[in-house]
């Protein structure tokens, strides 16, 4: 029983050993991603965009740390129909979305220290004779959507405060 569990616990012990530490959960201290506590996040019009604030206030971990940096995020989506029915109505919608985001310091006045564009596309499929499920289909997609766009804004914030505290771009 004690071999299985050294079998478990080594490859912990050989991520442990190259320095690897996790990106998401708890941060140390004296960690580079420690610094994404200190980050703003600015209003994003419209309700998709907030709902994109909110997710990315949750990921960086707002806290009551002194906040150092602002981000900035525009948002647009395009929508492609892909599929249609017999009688010429679309069938399946893509959508694209694209947030283009700067991050500054919160000196007088502000530089720009980074800034980035991500993008992620999702469809859903719009059934017959049923608004209420195409609704909800969309609604699900562009959630999972804007879930995506924060992971990778959050992954390339992380990326660069692990390279070194930013500096003006």
């Amino acid at each position: 029983m004690s071999s299985r569990r050294a079998l478990i616990a080594l490859p912990g012990a050989l991520l442990a050993g190259c320095g690897f530490r996790p990106l998401y959960g708890p941060r140390e201290a004296g960690s580079a991603t420690a610094g994404l506590e200190t980050i703003r996040v600015g209003l994003i019009p419209e309700r998709n965009g907030q709902l994109l604030r909110r997710q990315l206030e949750q990921r960086l971990g707002q806290g009551g740390a002194q906040m150092r940096y602002d981000l900035r995020v525009g948002l647009a989506y395009g929508i492609d129909l892909q599929g249609f029915a017999r009688d010429g109505t679309p069938s399946r919608v893509r959508i694209t979305a694209t947030a283009n985001w700067f991050l500054y310091d919160t000196g007088s006045p502000p530089r720009l220290l980074a800034n980035g564009t991500e993008r992620a596309f999702d469809a859903y499929n719009v059934p017959e004779n049923q608004f209420f499920s195409a609704d909800t289909s969309r609604d699900a997609t562009e959630r999972r959507l804007l879930g995506q766009l924060a992971d990778d804004i959050v992954l390339r914030l992380a990326l660069r405060f692990e390279a070194g505290p930013p500096a003006a771009a």
